[in-house]
Parts: C-alpha cells; sequence; structure tokens
C-alpha cells in the first residue's frame, strides 16, 4: 500500500496529512507563532524550521518516514506549471 505524505504551507501555519491510498491516516496543523515567523527575511528562509517541525510531529505520531511513498505539496515559489506528475530526481 502507497503512503503520501501532503504538506500545505501557510503564511502562519504547515498543514500535513497522511494518506494511506485514498485513506486518510491523519491530519495535522502546525501553528507558526508571528514571532517565530519573523525570524526570516523570506519564505524560502523557513524550510528547515517547517522541515523540522513536519519531522517532529511524525515522530511524534510514530509515523516512520521510510514507509512513505511520495510526498506532494501545495503553494510555491514556480510560477504557474502545467498540471500533471513530474519526476523528481537529484539532479
Amino acid at each position: 500500500m502507497n503512503k503520501i505524505l501532503a504538506i500545505n504551507p501557510g503564511s502562519t501555519s504547515t498543514k500535513i496529512a497522511v494518506y494511506e491510498e485514498t485513506k486518510e491516516l491523519f491530519k495535522k496543523n502546525i501553528e507558526h507563532t508571528n514571532e517565530e515567523i519573523a525570524k526570516y527575511k523570506n519564505i524560502t528562509d523557513q524550510y528547515e524550521m517547517r522541515y523540522k517541525a513536519i519531522m517532529s510531529l511524525l515522530k511524534e505520531m510514530n509515523f516512520d518516514v521510510k514507509e512513505l511513498s511520495a510526498v506532494v505539496g501545495r503553494g510555491g515559489l514556480l510560477p504557474p506549471v502545467k498540471s500533471g506528475a513530474y519526476r523528481v530526481n537529484e539532479s
């Protein structure tokens, strides 16, 4: 069974959900205080802070990230792109 982590970063929160195929296993909202967000010059500088928050929450939920088949995200800094799936690799 495929497990998918969905991430939706917002201005003061990061919402995540984990699915097994189409079944939602859990979803959580990680709140970030204005003071925490204000430490960063721009949104890309928040990467490590949000990554650590997500990984900490997954650990708290006793979820092993090695079980993931895919990670998907909403939003971002890219211009509009054609819809569909994109292969992501090291290069």
